[in-house]
Formats: C-alpha cells, structure tokens, sequence
C-alpha cells in the first residue's frame, strides 16, 4: 500500500478488503486484463462481496474451504478476493493434473464450495463424485452437469461491501516424491512474510503507471503469491495470460508497458531461443523487475537475459511450505549462481544427514528455521509433516554450501522429485502407470539434464523375458503413456536395462539409476 494509507484503510487491509481500499481510490482503473475478460477495481470489489453473501447464504462460515478449479481469468480474482475478505480458506487445484488427483484434492482439503471452469468438466465432475462435502457448486466459461451458473448466481447478490470482514487463507498442494500432493496448511495466520516485503522494497511499486504481466498458472504458489497477490495487494495492475507463449510475452510488455514479471528458467531460456530479429521486434525497455524461482537457473541463461533486459532480474530461493532466500542483480553478477542470502527475520542452515552443523564451504541439507506464528504443517498428514522437522526447523530435501560470505549456492536434491519448467513431478505416479504396459517387468522413472527445462522425464525400464528392445517398443511405451498420463507426466525418452538396482527390501534405488545421467554435473541445473 502507498504511504497515504488511513488509519480507516489500514484496518480494512488487515480485515482482508485490500480490493476495496483500491476500488475507492481507482473505482474505473483495470485491476484485471485476461484475454478472458477484464476488471476494474470497482468491479473485482463489487463481484467479490456478491461472490461472499452468495457462499454465506449457502452456510459457508469462517475457516471453511473453497475449492478453485480455474484457468488464469478474472473469475480467479474474483473467488481469491472473496475467500480472503470472508475468513474463508482457498484451494487453487492443479488442473493439469489428472481427474482423479483433482478429486483427491478437492476431497482432501475439504472444501464446501467448488468454483470450476468449464474447460476441466472431467475433473470437477470426478471431484463431485468423490466428495459429499461439497454444498455449492459453480460454473463459468461453460457449464459442467449439476453446478449452478456462475454469472447468474452473482447477479442476485448486493454488490457493497460487506459485513464483518476478515481475513482468509490460502492452502496450496505441493508434491513430494511420494504419495499425493500434500495441503500446505497453517493454523495461525503468519505474520506478512520477509519475502513479500522485499518483493515490495525492490519492486517499488507505482499504482498509478505499473502493470505486473502473469506468466505461470495461478494455482501454483510462485505465480499466484509473487506475481498475482503482492501487486494486487499494491494496487497494481495484473495482466493475466491464459498460456504461456515466448514471443508473446515480448508482444504484452511492448502493448502493455508492463513494468514487473515472474518467470522460470524455461521461459528465460525459451525467450533467448527466439531468432533474434524477432526479439529486436519488441520494445521491452519498461520491464525494471524481473523475478524467477522454482528451480535453479542456469548461470548462462540469467547472464543472457541481464545483457538482453539489463540488470533488473532477481531471485528468490523459497517454498510453499515458508522460507526465503533472495538475491538482487549487482549480487548476482558479483557471484554467478549464489540464490543469495536469507531475508530478515528467516534463518537458514546446512546439516548433515545425522543433524550436525556442517562446516562452512561443505554441502548439507538445507534447512529453514519455521516461524514461531503461522508454521506449517501437512493438512492431515502429521506423519509428513514431522519427517519435514528436526525441532524447529524444517527441510524439503534440497542441498547446498555457504560461501565465505554466507552467500547460498545450491548444489542438488536428496529427494526423488523431478522438477521440470518449474513444475514438480512424482516419478512414483509414472512409474505405476508405466508398469501397467504388457511388455514391462518393472519401471523407474528419473529426471535427467534438458537445457531447457531443466529437467526431462527418462523411463529406465526391464522388460519382460521374450519382449526384443528397440524402436518399436520405445514407441509403444511412449504411446502408452501418451494415452493414460496428461503432458508434463509423460517421459521423453526410454532406456532398457538388464535389470534395476534394488535394495535388499526389493526397492529401486533411484538415485542409482538417475546417477549417470548427471555425472560430470550438478543436479541443480
């Protein structure tokens, strides 16, 4: 918020009406712009306390759950203002997950309320199924069987602002490296994170002239908290796009003007792949923040896009679960490859497998000091959560060394967590599908090196005694997965093996298998 906040505006924030301290102070300026539609302060206010008194008179109460299965349009905004104003808690669910992940997550985090786009009909539809909890159902850009229209619904309700406001939370679902994705749950609202504020400190927002371009899905934790929530909640304007395309990033920020991004490395990387006459198409000279996270980036790829957009990119090193680790480009360029130091008041250190400290220079597993107010846990997986903490302190598995000057640089991953473009990935789920092909014995599916993504999905596969190798079984294993796994599940290439590792409980070892591919390298590229 600006420095003319009142003490009026100043409560109204803390109650979780943000949206409107901004609608009555830029009633007709765009809050949204989506090829979906756009929004005025005005009107996200307004459609947001219609979307409050609509759940309210169903029953919803305060810490109920609202289950959001939505591409990035206006209707996102409008469900996210709602909840956040009305004590509700919001579920963003992954819609590229399959039908039944989405059924378990909608289940899961117990949501009352499913808001869905009519473009995931098979997902809500399975959600419904699985799920007697659910009392309200909604649809928009096209009807889904039994959910009530979204538009219509609205329509009936007052529009002002509503009665005793206060505010929600979100509940995110991260994967790990085995099982189902996990709700990211907090008990105690945390105080405002470290991170935001430094967002905010570097980003220097201007209401009046800024506009935040959105490349990633909102229902990710990195698009909807770094690129979505920060510059709404600054009064910015937030243009939204629907698919993600490199060029066409190029064409927004030349129309838009815009002045602030989030990206992943895929993207930067994709974006310098561009034939060079079409980036010297675009005048990107407004964008002054650029800034990425969900998976290590290649030093060759940042030094590419500071020489290309000037010295305006920075980094964060965070999670969904809490942290945070941040570098400006002058650090960065000083050290290539360091994600920097720990914000205020987050703490960091590296320990060995036992929990010992490790000396300076020397790979441990990182771990974050969690908050005395608003720590996380796993929604009903308290077995996960406390495997996550050694006392106060928690780990997602990734490893790192301190330099001489306490500057982080990460060095790999313990787990077996595939990230690909920014997106984690649960070999275990692959590998059951993989293993349901006739001709194979047995599968394990690892991440190996892919420049630009990352990573890339390798299946590592026994076949069954009789069944020849070569390209006309490579091709029906990829077919395979092409029929029963959506996009960014499927593997890219398939090796044979004689036979897989194991441990002596019949386990595959996978971080053998997944070790050659990235000899001579580091993981974390």
């Amino acid at each position: 918020m600006t420095n003319t906040s009142t003490a009026g505006d100043e409560q109204l924030i803390a109650q979780g009406m943000t949206v409107a301290v901004h609608a009555r102070r830029q009633p007709d300026r765009l809050a949204i712009i989506s090829p979906s539609g756009n929004r005025t302060w005005k009107q996200l206010n307004d459609r947001a306390n219609q979307l409050v008194r609509l759940f309210r008179r169903r029953g919803l109460k305060p810490g109920d759950g609202v289950a959001l299965l939505a591409h990035n349009g206006p209707e996102f905004a409008e469900v996210w203002a709602a909840t956040q104003r009305a004590g509700f808690r919001l579920t963003a669910v992954n819609w590229h997950q399959s039908p039944e992940i989405i059924a378990y997550v909608v289940d899961n985090c117990d949501a009352r309320v499913l808001v869905a786009s009519g473009r995931f009909v098979a997902g809500a539809l399975a959600a419904v199924a699985a799920s007697d909890k659910l009392g309200v159902k909604l649809a928009f850009a096209g009807a889904i069987d039994d959910f009530d229209d979204y538009e219509g619904a609205l329509a009936a309700e007052d529009p002002s602002d509503i009665d005793a406001p206060e505010p929600g939370s979100t509940m995110l679902y991260t994967s790990g490296t085995t099982g189902r994705p996990k709700g990211v749950f907090r008990r105690t609202r945390p105080v405002v994170s470290q991170l935001t504020a430094v967002c905010n400190e570097t980003a220097k927002w201007n209401p009046a002239t800024d506009i935040s371009l959105l490349t990633g899905p909102l229902y990710h934790a990195a698009p909807l908290g770094i690129n979505f929530v920060i510059p709404i909640n600054a009064g910015v304007t937030t243009l939204l796009m629907d698919k993600w395309d490199a060029e066409e990033t190029l064409r927004l920020i030349e129309q838009h003007k815009a002045t602030h991004t989030h990206l992943v490395p895929t993207m930067m990387h994709r974006m310098l792949q561009l034939p060079e006459a079409t980036r010297n198409k675009y005048d990107i000279r407004s964008m002054r923040w650029i800034i990425h996270g969900a998976a290590p980036c290649p030093a060759h790829v940042k030094k590419s896009m500071m020489d290309w957009f000037g010295p305006v990119i920075f980094e964060y090193y965070s999670s969904t679960e809490g942290g945070g680790v941040f570098v400006g480009p002058h650090d960065w360029l000083r050290k290539p490859g360091t994600v920097g130091r720990a914000v205020p008041a987050v703490e960091v250190k590296l320990l060995d497998i036992d929990g010992n400290p490790v000396p300076q220079g020397q790979e441990g597993l990182i771990y974050v000091k969690a908050p005395a107010t608003g720590r996380f846990e796993y929604y009903k997986e308290q077995g996960k959560t406390d495997a996550s903490y050694r006392g106060d302190w928690f780990t997602l598995g990734d490893m790192g060394r301190f330099d001489d000057e306490g500057d982080l640089f990460l060095t790999g991953r313990t787990a077996e967590l595939i990230i690909s473009g920014g997106v984690n990935i649960y070999p275990v789920e692959i590998d059951e599908v993989l293993i349901r092909h006739p001709d194979i014995a047995d599968a394990a599916v690892v991440g190996v090196p892919n420049e630009d993504w990352g990573e890339e999905i390798k299946a590592v596969v026994e076949l069954k005694p009789g069944v020849a190798r070569g390209p006309e079984a490579i091709q029906s294993i990829l077919d395979f997965a092409k029929e029963r796994l959506p996009g960014f599940q499927r593997p890219r290439t398939v090796e044979f093996v004689d036979a897989l590792p194991r441990n002596a409980a019949g386990k595959v070892l996978r971080a053998q298998v997944r070790a050659p591919y990235w000899a001579g390298r580091s993981k974390s590229i």
